[in-house]
């Protein structure tokens, strides 16, 4: 307790102020988020009893056995013109849990009522979806806290960079969606450029070091690009599968790069700022450092990093195609059609990721010498 006290009374004004109003928006945002049904279109409906009614043994072809559950689920409406109204659901639910859940006394669910329910009878409908949005916040808090502990101002600016850049994305999608014939990568092609220059000078200010980051950053995902629409171009894009893509109503090519443009840009940008705090660290500590002295030290630098950057990407990218793997194994699919229909994309991404991943190193590291050059030459 002592040590809570000394702690807090070595904290300054602004620091007072700012930790406060963290804590205001945390609690505002929690009180919101538990009474925020007046902000749904969709009815929301609150479980208040649930019942089990039937329990039947299932086996399939392939002699998985199962179970189907029936639950009969008496909820209240939240929202909409049957606020406060009595609802009476039917949910079916397998003990494997593929599709489907176990509702229980508590849970928020978005739900359709029927229209053909006379008056004065007890409303019926169908479960849609389950809100979470309060689960999504707490994830959200802790996610910001630990950044907020452990990187202090630059954990603070991380989250304003990440709020800023989020907005950005969603502003071009839909510039992309309201004006079809605007090119996708050009509105990418400017996003990536305002996400660097807003991510890298909020986290590390105006200074040399992040001026070379992010002349790294932008030159390392422009040339992976272009390297991997020139394969694609020269291959005709032969061995990849677009048939989860196809549903789209504009050219899942187009789309694809525009994904493998955005998706590179993070990787690209931590082996920036790591090549440049690098040699600009080496440089703080040593003002006569030899420009081989800090070429030698960065390719040693690059090498280390270069290897797990790449395995991150690629692990990155391959883990959301396990679900889809482990359904096509079971369905006796051949292994040579099930990887090719579920990691060809995501390989390509990872490639193209991996390639900028290597050439940031090299670039990075001449950038920041040039910074460092001129930065001796002005002192």
């Amino acid at each position: 307790m002592n040590i809570l006290i000394t702690k807090f009374k070595e904290l300054s004004y602004k620091q007072m102020v700012l930790y406060t109003i963290i804590g205001l928006c945390f609690v505002a945002s929690v009180i919101f988020v538990h009474h925020n049904y007046s902000f749904y279109e969709r009815p929301i409906a609150k479980v208040i009893k649930t019942n089990l009614e039937d329990t039947t043994e299932m086996i399939d072809m392939h002699n998985n056995k199962d179970h189907l559950f029936t639950q009969q689920i008496t909820a209240e409406i939240k929202n909409g013109e049957s606020k406060g109204k009595i609802l009476h659901l039917t949910n079916q639910y397998s003990s494997s849990g593929a599709y489907d859940q176990e509702y229980r006394v508590g849970n928020e669910l978005f739900v359709s009522i029927d229209t053909n329910s006379k008056e004065n009878t007890e409303l019926t409908g169908s479960i849609k979806d389950v809100k979470r949005d309060k689960f999504v916040l707490y994830i959200a808090w802790v996610f910001i806290f630990i950044l907020l502990i452990v990187g202090k101002k630059q954990g603070l600016f991380s989250i304003i960079s990440l709020a800023v850049n989020a907005v950005l994305l969603s502003y071009a999608l839909d510039i992309y969606l309201y004006d079809p014939e605007t090119s996708l990568l050009l509105i990418c092609s400017i996003s990536v450029i305002l996400f660097t220059v807003i991510s890298l000078l909020l986290v590390n200010g105006f200074n040399d070091k992040t001026y070379a980051a992010i002349i790294a950053t932008l030159l390392g995902t422009f040339v992976s690009l272009f390297i991997a629409y020139l394969v694609m171009w020269v291959t005709s894009g032969k061995g990849l599968r677009y048939e989860e893509m196809q549903y789209l109503t504009r050219p899942y090519r187009t789309v694809f790069m525009a994904g493998v443009f955005i998706g590179s840009l993070g990787a690209v940008m931590d082996i920036a700022i790591t090549m440049s705090s690098s040699i600009f660290g080496l440089y703080e500590k040593n003002h006569n450092i030899s420009v081989k002295a800090l070429k030698t030290s960065g390719i040693d630098i690059g090498k280390d990093i270069m290897g797990p950057m790449t395995n991150i990407l690629f692990f990155a990218y391959i883990s959301g195609s396990i679900p889809m793997l482990i359904l096509y194994l079971k369905n006796a699919s051949p292994l040579g059609f099930t990887l090719s229909m579920n990691l060809s994309l995501e390989l390509a991404r990872a490639l193209a990721g991996g390639i900028g991943i290597v050439l940031t190193i090299p670039i990075g590291l001449y950038t920041s010498i040039y910074f460092v050059n001129r930065k001796r030459a002005r002192s």
